[in-house]
């Protein structure tokens, strides 16, 4: 599982720095019940960014409200419950453990379980989530500029890299792993929450016959090899091609096939950058059965704007990127019987600076982050909503964590407690560096922020250049090129230790300043394969160190966690993780 990128302020595990260790299993296979709760009715999710990809699986598309819709739409062998467990859906199918040594990991799917077409999901849909989570048939030397990648998962493949190609069962039901090390994520690497991709769709875009014809494909295709790179495959590259960008969209695709659902609802209409909205699907009994028919989310970015609609009885549920005059107006609703949640999101906003440009000089990169006004950023912002908030002292652990205190205090961030023009000043030695920053100038913490550290950095002598792209389209530009520094939120799924190398690790999926350290690399590997907590608390302290003292940038607060919702509705329920409150939307029923 991976980090997500958010355009929200508040708690994490999914992309960036936060990585938190606790991976707590729950063997059984019950669903949470619904009781007596009313079934049939509608509501209306206000999120602040724009959907645009049925795959959230891609570098460009891991953005949050993409993987919520995709949550909503597709099942699989687990879901993360708000007391961050691991919960097997045993409807689905079974996912076992089979053996320690080495680590063998069996997945079966269940008779019944079907895509929306009628076709049912299979083991070739798990080979095909293989095939792109794992980078088996990438043979590219980034730095020779030779071979290959194929598949653009915005998550780490160190784990699934150490398997062989899976073995296929012949009724094409059951998947199973072989690892060559221990790794610690087994559990949350594959088949879940959701399998969003069809193998079948895929199958046919790429001239194959059927799945069986994708599985044979795969097999006779060997491991990529970076020392002894292959001319690229032309029906895997249109495969890969497809599954990076063909199901990108911003309106409902004329094709169904690229909008095909194997979960409790299916997309039923977009308004671009306004709304979506999906309904029930009836076939579905292969998990928690969800009470409404119809759940339609409206894009706002704007906090004053969602609490109006909440207000006007335009939106029964909002999770907004708050601040302390947003929760002031939720509080003064509470006599229409809007209730208000609030809690630490396993989340943070930070300002990363690229390795490349005017920022490829990591004195400038130093002067630049000496001039980032953090407290500044966490008053004006949060410090209102939480009077005892301070600025992120790490790159990889919120202040919830045990091994937080620790690593903040020795892995160098104490040297941007506060501005510093003046040093910043000397190691520019006169120079007047352009930077473009880019940010969501949808969101307005994202606006203040980067106001409030454009004011201080010029100052110093930089010039700072207004990147700001819409909601739709700053989670696309990340990674692209076209500015130096970019302001945004990481948020985690709050179980394993993948986040880690998927953001930090030379070529990461998420990596998208070009950071690259060959200890925090070695680090990492040796991160991914160990299962003992303590150890995992050791080695993502060095890692954290190794971040700061290469002037990647600052992390700047841990978001805050605010949901509000009407009494239209019941079952709404605080989640720390990136799935937020439609961790649970099963429950969610109309009175």
């Amino acid at each position: 599982m991976r980090f997500g990128r958010t355009s929200k302020a508040v708690g994490i595990a999914a992309i960036a720095a936060i990585a938190l260790s606790a991976c707590a299993g729950n063997s059984g296979g019950n669903t949470p019940s619904t009781g007596a709760a009313k079934t049939g009715g509608t509501a209306t999710v206000v999120e602040v960014n724009a959907f645009n990809t049925f795959n959230p699986n891609t570098a460009d598309g891991n953005t949050d409200i993409n993987s919520k819709v995709s949550y909503a739409t597709h099942s699989g062998f687990y879901y993360i419950d708000n007391k961050l467990n691991v919960v097997h859906n045993d409807k689905f199918g079974k996912m076992e453990k089979v053996s320690d040594n080495p680590l063998t990991v069996k997945y079966t799917i269940n008779d019944g379980v079907k895509w929306s077409d009628g076709t049912p999901v299979s083991a070739a849909d798990l080979l095909l989530q293989w095939a792109a989570f794992s980078g088996y048939y990438d043979d590219a030397d980034a730095k020779a500029k030779t071979g290959t990648s194929y598949f653009s998962y915005a998550g780490d493949n160190t784990g699934l890299s150490l398997t062989d190609f899976p073995e296929i069962s012949n009724n094409n039901k059951t998947l199973t792993l072989k690892y060559s090390k221990p790794f610690a994520d087994w559990e949350i690497v594959l088949g879940g929450p959701g399998i969003d991709v069809p193998a079948h769709v895929l199958a046919q875009k790429a001239g194959l016959k059927d799945t069986q014809a994708l599985i044979d494909f795969f097999k006779s295709k060997p491991r990529g090899d970076s020392k002894a790179p292959l001319p690229a495959d032309p029906k895997l590259k249109a495969m890969s091609d497809m599954w990076n960008t063909g199901f990108d969209t911003k309106t409902l695709p004329a094709d169904p096939t690229l909008f095909l659902s194997n979960g409790p609802y299916i997309v039923k209409s977009m308004n671009q950058d306004q709304s979506l909205t999906m309904v029930r699907n009836k076939d579905y009994n292969w998990g928690p059965t969800p009470n409404l028919d119809e759940i339609t989310v409206r894009y706002i970015g704007s906090a004053p704007a969602q609490v109006q609609a909440l207000k006007n009885g335009e939106a029964d549920i909002i999770a907004p990127q708050a601040s302390a005059d947003t929760l002031d107006q939720l509080k003064a609703l509470s006599s229409q019987g809007v209730t208000v949640d609030q809690g630490n999101q396993l989340a943070f906003d930070h300002l990363d600076l690229n390795f490349s440009g005017p920022l490829a000089d990591q004195n400038v990169r130093t002067a630049f982050m000496k001039t980032v006004p953090r407290k500044d950023i966490v008053s004006k912002i949060i410090g209102k909503l939480d009077p005892n908030a301070k600025p992120l002292d790490s790159q990889i652990f919120v202040p919830q964590q045990a091994a937080y205190a620790d690593s903040a205090k020795n892995n160098g961030s104490s040297a941007y407690q506060d501005v510093d023009i003046d040093g910043a000043k000397k190691l520019l030695n006169g120079a007047t560096p352009e930077i473009r920053i880019m940010y969501n100038k949808d969101n307005p913490n994202r606006v203040d922020a980067f106001s409030l550290i454009r004011e201080s950095a010029t100052k110093a002598g930089f010039k700072i250049v207004d990147g700001g792209l819409g909601k739709s389209d700053w989670g696309k530009a990340l990674g692209k090129g076209g500015y130096d520094a970019t302001i945004f939120g990481w948020i985690n799924p709050g179980v394993g230790v993948s986040g880690v190398p998927q953001i930090f690790k030379t070529a990461g999926g998420n990596n998208f300043n070009q950071f690259s350290n060959t200890d925090a690399d070695k680090l990492m590997e040796e991160l991914v394969v160990t299962t003992d907590r303590s150890k995992q608390d050791d080695l993502q302290k060095q890692i954290d160190k190794k971040i700061w003292d290469s002037a990647y940038g600052v992390p700047l607060f841990q978001s805050v966690n605010v949901d509000a919702y009407s009494d239209r509705i019941t079952g709404v329920k605080l989640m720390p993780n990136q799935t937020g409150v439609w961790w649970n939307f099963w429950e969610w029923a109309q009175k």
